[in-house]
């Protein structure tokens, strides 16, 4: 994930193959000293294949999520096993990283899960690659077949070629495909997409949403039901909302929360908030901040850090711990929280906390997304208009970070109309033209070129090319930047590609959400009047409240000078009004902010 993420992370597949959560310790810089186990770790880099070069060994890639149960279980019985050290010792070299932290490497194998082992010989080529947990005795094996036989096992497939779509955007018969996926993934039962793991999954959300506001009433149900249903995942005494459940339900959570997954859910209750008016998912949406402020911001400056451990005792099941109110936690102490402070994850967040302020009314998201984006500006940005990831990054620039950082910029101008927000999008968006090139090549690749491992060649990520298509088309529609607009269409023509769309399974609510956004105009609402006229700002405040989250939403204060898309006349008025403007038509003058919210289906004063 974008560490997504997709996660996520971006939001990454492999988060929901992580089957539990622990108390990690901090592995983003591994260190070259023996742990207890008495292997040496060393971070990746470029160096370690040329001392494996020189020593004749094998390079053994340990990729781990610090929240990860089964990466710590790997570290605490796996790699103490003698046989297992021994091999090590003799013939390989080891390195060990944080998925979180290396948002490249974590992108390249995002559908491998955490752990996941590889293998690689000194040249870079992959050898073995194994997702999840591995026992003593099959790692054991498997690290001396390797000696004994160093030919690419059947884990590694020679990457297909991609014919790479010429479209920038879906073909019909493709889209109806993609559609039918995802329908075809709902469980009608108890909500949701899939049936072993249970969670949010807030672009098909959000898509669903879309649909309903078009008429829909099947895809409203699967938004309120999936709404409904993952109420169960939202920590009744801290707030915040827990990664999944297992077991095919809702009511087996594991209790990791990741910032991604506050961020986006946040945001998406907030959208079914304005959408359906059920009071629990402005709760839900409320919770889930309160829990953001209170476990992952930093009190001091306001950033926002990148997760919280599901375990008080590494390895241990905490269900009986998140059983206890808040006192009989506390008495037990709290799980560890992954304190790094990286562009991304913060993009992410302000990212949702602009936009649920906008549905919501609630200033204070508002301030919180403000204090972030001040703090990220001075603290990770570049001077070349992008973002750095982490206080100090062994390699990047990544994509995520800008990208995140971008977005979020264009969401505070959306929600706010300052101006100096929308100067830094544009700024975010020159650096990611130019930095994550050629121009031509369908899709953004994740990392741009350096000397950092060669042997990792960046490459197009799904959920980044998706949030890339999303952010320059509104960006375009925006300023009326025609390289915005190609940079959209680049992007898209990596997501219209069939081979890429059946790689993601069922996670392909994005991909659609992205075609419908390139594809037409956003739903336009442009204020006119002055900045300090209270009747102008009432009427801001009920535009910004529309339940859409594909909308251009603008106030024209003459004394600024013209609009940055002054691609409509409109009249010169002697007091406040709105226009809304759909299908290449404007109303007429809106003056009262209940006239507006009428037409907007919002509430007035939002």
């Amino acid at each position: 994930m974008f560490p997504f993420a997709r996660l996520i992370c971006l939001i990454a597949l492999s988060l929901f193959l992580a089957p539990a959560v622990s108390n990690a310790a901090d592995h983003a810089t591994a260190s070259t000293q023996p742990n207890a186990s008495g292997i040496a770790w060393q971070p990746w880099s470029d160096a370690v294949f040329a001392q494996a070069k020189i020593e004749h060994k094998f390079i053994l890639m340990d990729l781990e999520a610090v929240w990860c149960h089964w990466c710590h279980v790997m570290d605490e019985v796996t790699y103490r096993d003698p046989d297992v050290i021994r091999l090590v010792r003799e013939k390989y070299i080891a390195v060990k990283v944080d998925q979180d932290s290396r948002p490249d490497i974590s992108n390249r194998y995002e559908d491998y899960g955490w752990p996941a082992t590889v293998v690689f010989n000194a040249d870079g080529g992959e050898i073995v690659k194994r997702q999840g947990y591995l026992p003593p005795r099959p790692m054991a094996r498997m690290l001396q077949a390797i000696i004994d036989d160093p030919t690419p096992g059947p884990s590694v497939r020679k990457e297909k070629r991609i014919d790479f779509s010429l479209e920038s955007s879906l073909a019909p018969a493709l889209r109806t495909a993609t559609e039918e996926r995802l329908a075809k993934a709902y469980d009608l039962k108890l909500g949701g997409w899939g049936t072993v793991h249970k969670f949010v999954d807030w672009d098909a959300v959000e898509y669903m949403i879309r649909r309903s506001s078009a008429g829909d009433e099947a895809a409203g149900q699967r938004a309120r039901q999936t709404l409904t249903a993952g109420l169960k995942l939202i920590d009744p005494v801290w707030g915040g909302v827990y990664q999944y459940s297992v077991e095919g339900d809702w009511d087996h959570a594991h209790f990791e929360k990741l910032a991604q997954f506050q961020s986006e859910i946040l945001r998406v209750y907030a959208l079914g908030w304005v959408t359906f008016h059920d009071p629990a998912y402005l709760k839900a949406s409320q919770d889930i901040r309160r829990y953001l402020n209170s476990f992952l911001r930093d009190a001091e400056g306001g950033a926002y850090f990148v997760s919280q451990d599901a375990d008080l005792h590494e390895g241990e099941y905490a269900e009986k711990y998140f059983a206890l109110d808040d006192a009989g936690r506390r008495r037990e102490g709290i799980p560890r929280v992954d304190r790094h402070v990286y562009a991304r994850e913060n993009g992410w967040v302000i990212r949702g906390l602009a936009d649920a302020y906008a549905w919501t009314g609630d200033a204070d998201m508002r301030a919180d997304a403000e204090r972030a984006a001040a703090w990220i500006g001075t603290h990770r940005a570049m001077p070349t208009g992008g973002f750095h990831h982490d206080d100090h990054d062994v390699a990047g620039p990544y994509l995520g970070d800008s990208l995140a950082m971008g977005r979020a910029f264009l969401h505070l101008y959306e929600v706010t109309a300052g101006r100096a927000w929308l100067a830094k999008a544009e700024s975010a968006a020159r650096f990611i033209g130019a930095s994550f090139g050629p121009a031509d090549a369908p899709g953004f690749p994740t990392a741009a070129p350096s000397s950092d491992a060669s042997t990792n060649k960046p490459r197009p990520q799904v959920d980044e090319n998706v949030a890339a298509v999303r952010f320059f088309n509104l960006l375009f529609r925006y300023t009326a930047m025609p390289e915005y607009q190609a940079m959209a269409q680049r992007a898209m023509r990596f997501l219209a590609t069939p081979q890429v769309i059946e790689g993601r399974g069922f996670f392909v609510a994005g991909i659609l959400l992205a075609d419908n956004e390139v594809n037409r105009e956003p739903l336009h609402v442009t204020v006119i009047g002055g900045k300090s006229d209270p009747i102008a700002d009432q009427l801001f405040h009920t535009a910004r409240g529309t339940p859409t989250s594909y909308r251009r939403i603008e106030w024209w204060d003459t004394a600024e000078g013209p609009l940055p898309n002054a691609d409509v006349q409109y009249p010169k008025l002697k007091s406040p009004a709105a226009f809304l403007c759909t299908d290449g038509a404007c109303s007429s003058p809106i003056a009262a902010p209940a006239a507006l919210a009428k037409r907007l289906g919002s509430s007035p004063g939002r």
